[in-house]
């Protein structure tokens, strides 16, 4: 089985094996391959940043693969809000807001509490 997800943090960043691809980013209704490039990293938005930005970033869709035929080995860095971080959704003047307020913390525990293969868990969090 496959998970795909997004992360619920704020910010993924990835440094790639740089000779064995695993990722795959969900774009265009299909599974595409973001190839290595040696020394390059991969910055996801997660979920965090999708909810402060009130839906004008996305959050990245994404898997990762398994090489039967090569090890591979990637490194990743995660920026996340301290738990007690309110997360309160940017709105303009006269919008309203996709997203309720909600801690890092009480966000984190719905998204791990609930089976990976639902729905986006910022739906949980709309207005």
């Amino acid at each position: 089985m496959v998970f795909h997800l997004t992360d619920p943090n704020a910010l993924t960043i990835l440094l790639q094996d740089g000779e064995v691809s695993g990722l795959q980013v969900f774009k265009d209704d299909k599974w595409m391959a973001v190839n290595p490039h040696p020394g390059a990293f991969v910055i996801n938005i997660g979920d965090q940043l999708q909810a402060l930005s009130n839906g004008r970033c996305k959050s990245v869709w994404h898997r990762a693969v398994v090489n039967s035929g090569k090890d591979r080995v990637s490194v990743a860095s995660f920026l996340c809000p301290a738990n007690c971080a309110t997360i309160i959704p940017a709105t303009q003047s006269g919008s309203s807001s996709i997203y309720r307020n909600f801690t890092y913390q009480e966000y984190y525990k719905k998204f791990w509490s609930r089976n990976l293969d639902q729905e986006h868990c910022l739906e949980l969090f709309k207005n």
